[in-house]
């Protein structure tokens, strides 16, 4: 059966947008200006893939509140006046959250289908909420967004204005370090048993059999989006990665895979480079 979404993009936070741009540019990638967001609180910059996915570099001109004072799972559970929804819970987890990976996106074919669909097979999304920026050119870009209240999920985003104008094509997508897509996404969450039906609700399809990013000290469920991996893991020990992930930030992507086709630039990429991100490039 074919399923309905493909990745859209995944979120890294910086702290100075500029630095990491030239930082993640040194790594052999591609990175474009994308421009302000709507409300003027951020701006980003783009690697975009061969894929049609891309990695959003999101920095907060201002944050209203310091780095990782309130981790993810404790934040979701507080009433937070005009931030009560779950969209707004969403965007204060990236604000009070450390620099790397914060939250990842999924591409639905339609938006009101997946809501929709999610919510007969019992999981409500909040939306469809609008959303978008100003690129330097001038051009506004615009999409709405499907947003869980739980951080162990992906949200959704689609577009309004056409695609090109928010994730552009051509030489855009080619990068010296051979860089093509993603191939998997490593979600720590709290408890599997819990996740993963969500994700089956979400997703309408069942996890995979095997393990396309194992992991010493978790349980793990795979589900396959394409030629991408998501998966899910909980932790099994009181310590290790895992477990410290969770009780420093909270649910959400712990690790990320790209495609290269170039071997020389397979592996780990320096954690200093990608602003604390854990990136590792796979020759394909």
């Amino acid at each position: 059966m074919e399923v309905p979404f493909g990745i859209d993009h995944v979120v890294i936070l910086v702290e100075d947008l500029s630095a990491a741009t030239g930082d993640f540019a040194t790594l052999g990638f591609t990175v474009l200006p994308g421009g302000e967001h709507t409300g003027g609180r951020s701006h980003n910059a783009l690697i975009c893939f061969a894929d049609g996915s891309y990695l959003e570099l999101i920095a907060f001109k201002q944050r209203s509140t310091q780095p990782n004072l309130i981790p993810k799972h404790v934040r979701a559970q507080e009433p937070m006046g005009s931030r009560s929804s779950s969209a707004g819970r969403r965007m204060l987890s990236w604000e009070t959250a450390g620099e790397g990976l914060v939250d990842y996106a999924l591409l639905p074919r339609a938006m009101a289908d997946a809501m929709a669909a999610a919510n007969r097979r019992g999981l409500a999304l909040e939306g469809p909420v609008p959303g978008g920026r100003l690129r330097p050119d001038g051009q506004q870009v615009a999409w709405q967004l499907g947003i869980p209240d739980t951080f162990d999920l992906p949200f959704l985003c689609a577009d309004v204005t056409p695609r090109s104008l928010r994730v552009p094509e051509g030489a855009a997508r080619q990068h010296s370090n051979g860089a093509t897509g993603i191939r998997g996404i490593l979600v720590v969450v709290t408890d599997l048993d819990t996740t993963v039906p969500r994700y089956r609700s979400l997703l309408g399809i069942d996890p995979m059999q095997g393990s396309a990013f194992p992991h010493p000290d978790g349980r793990i469920a795979d589900f396959a989006l394409g030629a991408t991996t998501i998966t899910v893991a909980a932790p099994t020990e009181k310590s290790g990665p895992l477990s410290d992930h969770l009780t420093r930030s909270g649910e959400g992507p712990y690790a990320l895979r790209l495609i290269t086709g170039d071997k020389a630039t397979a592996g780990r990429l320096d954690a200093t480079g990608t602003h604390g991100a854990w990136i590792e490039m796979v020759f394909e």
